[in-house]
């Protein structure tokens, strides 16, 4: 796996580690792009605190910044570092089927079965 999706999904896991961040994203997923103020008003979250989260989710690329009307800055969701973490952990999943199903074929056959039952 190339070095640089590695960083990506890494990126993308620390920024949702954090449960403001996640509701952040969620907000802007289910009511399209939003202003800090905007966020604000919808989350228990203060506008300072959204504007340091949106600092991060910018740099790592999960939000855009687009200018607005009145130097009014909203954010807008981007999909493309999502779907890179997508796939780092399909890639991780396939690596782990292989010996997972081994295990259990190894235990399938190692273990006996039910005890045959006896006729009345």
């Amino acid at each position: 796996m190339p070095p640089d999706v590695e960083a990506i999904a890494e990126q993308v896991f620390i920024a949702l580690a954090d449960p403001s961040r996640r509701a952040i994203l969620a907000a802007l997923a289910s009511g399209g792009p939003a202003t800090a103020t905007d966020l604000a008003d919808r989350l228990p979250i203060t506008r300072q605190a959204i504007a340091k989260h949106l600092a991060l989710l910018t740099e790592v690329g999960l939000v855009t910044a687009e200018p607005g009307e009145r130097r009014r800055v909203r954010y807008r969701l981007r999909s493309a570092p999502m779907q890179v973490a997508q796939q780092f952990l399909a890639a991780l999943a396939r690596d782990w089927d292989g010996p997972l199903d081994a295990l259990k074929d190894h235990l399938d056959r190692s273990t006996p079965g039910p005890a045959p039952r006896e006729p009345r």
